[in-house]
């Protein structure tokens, strides 16, 4: 086997990338994560306005077992019920705040 380890036949040849290049390149990855992000936010909507249509299903579910006498399901339910609570209070100020720097950047 015959390897151009050690030699120079193997190198490549090194161009340094202007500043415009390199603002170019950041700008492309700005523009990309931004779309990415947008994105994200389309997906999770619909996720976000079924919690409170399962949070209602839950908490009858919960009643109907402590109607059956079986509370340590009716815990478990309602702790489940305060995550997604908390998850989508937490969704709800957090695109509050986004929207309120949207409007005091444009």
């Amino acid at each position: 086997m015959n390897t151009s380890a050690g030699t120079h036949e193997g190198r490549r040849g090194y161009r340094k990338r202007t500043d415009e290049e390199k603002i170019a390149a950041l700008e492309r990855k700005i523009a990309d994560l931004k779309s990415k992000q947008i994105a994200k936010e389309r997906k999770e909507h619909p996720v976000l306005r079924e919690i409170p249509k399962i949070q209602r299903r839950l908490r009858k579910f919960a009643q109907m077992a402590m109607d059956h006498q079986r509370a340590d399901i009716a815990n478990s339910v309602t702790a489940f019920v305060a995550g997604l609570e908390r998850i989508l209070r937490s969704e709800r100020e957090e695109e509050s705040r986004r929207k309120d720097r949207e409007t005091s950047d444009g």
